[in-house]
């Protein structure tokens, strides 16, 4: 499953929409609909601001331990 698609199910799990999202996350709501839209140039800072505030974490792994 795409980031985007988590967060959005992570989001309506949690009973929120978008600007209420961005509120708690202090960014835009435009930025919140780039996420969840999966647009390639998202800001780290903002993914993480996002990802925070619906309680997710993102984890890094490396290519070779996820069998690709």
């Amino acid at each position: 499953m795409k980031i985007g698609a988590r967060i959005r199910e992570e989001r309506n799990r949690q009973g929120l929409d978008q600007q209420t999202l961005a509120l708690v996350a202090n960014v835009a709501v435009r930025s919140v609909h780039r996420v969840e839209s999966g647009h390639p140039t998202v800001r780290l800072d903002v993914l993480t601001r996002i990802l925070q505030a619906l309680g997710m974490d993102l984890d890094v792994i490396s290519r070779s331990e996820d069998g690709r």
